[in-house]
């Protein structure tokens, strides 16, 4: 594995750890976790977020501040598919700062009202 690689994997799982001990201490619920490679059947980063007793898909990703909207929704969709998950939202690292609270959140308007509602309609 390049030296690259292996840092930008390395940023990527400490990304993940941040963002699942900010919703774990911010929800109070210990259940919520980074979750493990699954390859294909990708259900996403965080284990065990739910809004309305369903789940909700966290894809985060940190790519030094860069954004690709367009397809990191497209992967969060299929997460949320694979989970059977009530939405599907991407965590981006913003540039300059390493405070959970301050990353961006990028969902779909189908996503956001899923949230708000607690159905798919």
């Amino acid at each position: 594995v390049s030296r690259a690689l292996k840092a930008s994997k390395e940023a990527g799982a400490w990304f993940e750890g941040l963002i699942a001990k900010y919703l774990a201490e911010r929800l109070n619920d210990d259940r919520i976790e980074r979750r493990r490679l699954q390859g294909a059947n990708d259900r996403g980063d965080i284990a065990s977020l739910r809004v309305h007793g369903q789940r909700v898909v966290v894809e985060c990703k940190e790519y030094g501040g860069r954004y690709e909207i367009g397809p990191w929704l497209t992967e969060a969709e299929r997460e949320r598919i694979n989970d059977q998950a009530l939405a599907g939202v991407v965590v981006a690292k913003r540039r300059s700062t390493r405070r959970p609270e301050e990353q961006v959140v990028i969902m779909t308007m189908q996503d956001f009202t899923a949230i708000l509602t607690g159905t798919r309609e």
